[in-house]
């Protein structure tokens, strides 16, 4: 089973998604981290984030591109975190997918989650601020945007946190 959790900065989503990790049972749960932790405030949230992990028996994969190229056991259960980065990695990165993002990352999820036995994926809700952005920003918006309705049509759940609370838009409670 694949679940896409959507939502704002601050919404509440990186802890239901561990939650739900936790509430689908036994197994090797592994975190795929994506965030390449690059200055001092990078570091504090990957810092926040473990703490946040600690006692839920998540053991941490490193992965900041090629998404595809992971091999994970059969049984797991996987909590990739975050869409947004792996994202801004592939388009920016010299090892990145560049142009080839959107068709990266998502063979790469496809493959993941023939991998494992369910998959989790956080990533965030970008597209309803009122600034108007240029150049590589609105290119990194419309990469994302285009992963982000791809994996909702591919995924058996789509879960938004609002205020803490999951509204489902596909599958599960649809609220």
């Amino acid at each position: 089973m694949m679940i896409l959790v959507t939502g704002g900065s601050g919404s509440g989503k990186s802890a239901y998604a561990e939650d739900r990790v936790v509430s689908l049972g036994d197994g090797r749960r592994i975190y795929i981290a994506t965030m390449h932790p690059y200055d001092e405030e990078s570091m504090r949230r990957v810092k926040r984030h473990r703490l946040l992990r600690s006692g839920k028996g998540f053991e941490t994969v490193e992965r900041y591109t090629n998404l595809g190229g992971l091999l994970l056991p059969q049984d797991s259960i996987v909590l990739l975190e975050c869409m947004s980065n792996l994202v801004a990695n592939e388009m920016y990165q010299e090892d990145g997918a560049h142009e080839k993002t959107v068709s990266e990352v998502f063979r790469g999820v496809r493959e993941l989650s023939e991998q494992v036995r369910h998959l989790v994926i956080v990533t965030n809700e970008i597209f309803s601020e009122a600034a108007c952005y240029q150049g590589d920003t609105v290119r990194y918006q419309e990469y994302l945007g285009k992963i982000n309705q791809l994996l909702a049509l591919f995924a058996d759940e789509v879960v938004e946190v609002v205020y803490g609370i999951p509204v489902w838009h596909k599958g599960g409670r649809i609220s």
